[in-house]
């Protein structure tokens, strides 16, 4: 059974850090690409960064390029996005995604086929 669970969220002043993992079972990370996501309050939910750990390639949205870094421990089955110098505007349920194959890109919400139930990241200003 796929399943996907994230954790690492709460609250952090901004300027602050934070490391978020996403815990993946029922699958190895060859076969799929792993998302981030983040929805804010009324907000669209939006790709942050995607991981193709076949061969390590990464996306990042432009609006946190230069701040947050996507990694993956194949042996552990989990995916890490280290958030850096946040920012309000950073608030929201962050999401863990899978997509079979790789993605080239982000990608749409309907590309990924299984997520995670989501963490909370709250940035104070």
């Amino acid at each position: 059974e796929v399943q996907l669970a994230e954790s690492g969220g709460g609250l952090v002043q901004a300027g602050g850090s934070r490391r978020l993992t996403c815990f993946v079972s029922g699958f190895t990370l060859d076969d799929y690409a792993i998302g981030w996501f983040r929805q804010a309050p009324g907000k669209e939910r939006e790709g942050v960064s995607c991981i193709n750990s076949i061969d390590d390639s990464t996306h990042y949205a432009d609006s946190v390029k230069g701040r947050f870094t996507i990694s993956s421990d194949k042996f552990k089955n989990q995916v890490y996005l280290q958030m850096n110098s946040l920012k309000p505007e950073d608030t929201a349920v962050y999401y863990c995604a899978a997509s079979r194959g790789r993605q080239f890109g982000l990608g749409t919400i309907f590309e990924y086929d299984y997520w995670g139930q989501g963490t909370q990241v709250t940035v104070s200003s």
